[in-house]
């Protein structure tokens, strides 16, 4: 994926590719010590450059867990945190293996202890929101509930921002981290999601919840947070580039390449 040039210091974390072999479960986490490493490994490269704002692009939502992490203790524990998913990804061991769905629950000190000894500081529940969350599990429920999580449907947002802003205005919010999941958006309206999988029907991933933003509602929200605090963390993730893959593979079946 493209984006504009930086006008500040670039990292690559590097994640080998685990082939064909079976991803081990190591207490209750797919992978657990690779994926610890990877985010140990992103902690230690902000740290060497000590930013005040940071923008990471590619992976899955566990990618965002060393930034935000870094942001909120930067900002002395008060940064907000809008979430715009289409799910909570605040699933505990309990719920499932994958390490991605429980990052936000990790953020704000809840999980896995390894993944959360990352986490100096905390992100408070009220500085955090969700935008265009609009399916969540009874288990996700106890949890939103439990914590007071606020959130925002896509049909909320699909005309304004308003109560994103006020929830801005209400928390005082003057740093903000936007995590952008690209499966937010409706699928047939953004094709490098992971519903678009080449070769496969709409029942891939039968009873996973679709996102169901526009894109120009994404863009529209975006700057109108912009005007009302500082954007100081934007991850996207969940970006999957279907075409570029999908022509490396016949690529590499053609002589000479």
């Amino acid at each position: 994926m493209a984006s504009a040039e930086s006008q500040g210091p670039e990292e690559t974390i590097d994640v080998p590719s685990p082939g064909e072999a079976e991803l081990p479960l190591e207490d209750g986490i797919l992978a657990k010590s690779a994926l610890l490493q990877q985010a140990r490994s992103a902690r230690s490269a902000i740290e060497k450059h000590a930013p005040d704002r940071i923008f990471t692009i590619g992976g899955d939502c566990l990618v965002d867990l060393a930034p935000i992490a870094y942001l909120n203790k930067r900002y002395g524990g008060d940064v907000g945190v809008l979430w715009i998913d289409a799910h909570p990804d605040i699933q505990t061991l309990k719920d499932t293996g994958h390490a991605h769905a429980q990052v936000l629950g990790m953020l704000l000190g809840e999980g896995d202890r390894d993944f959360v000894g990352e986490v100096d500081i905390p992100v408070r529940p009220s500085k955090v929101m969700y935008a265009g969350l609009d399916e969540w599990s009874a288990n996700e429920q106890k949890v939103i509930d439990r914590l007071n999580l606020r959130h925002s449907s896509s049909r909320e947002l699909s005309g304004y921002s308003n109560a994103i802003l006020k929830w801005i205005a209400d928390e005082d919010i003057k740093q903000l981290a936007v995590h952008l999941d690209v499966d937010a958006i409706l699928p047939g309206r953004f094709p490098p999601i992971l519903f678009n999988k080449p070769g496969t029907d709409k029942t891939i991933l039968s009873g996973v919840p679709r996102g169901r933003l526009e894109p120009e509602h994404v863009v529209r929200l975006l700057r109108d947070v912009s005007a009302a605090c500082e954007i100081v963390g934007l991850a996207i993730t969940e970006y999957i580039s279907w075409d570029a893959i999908e022509t490396r593979k016949l690529l590499s079946q053609l002589p000479l390449v």
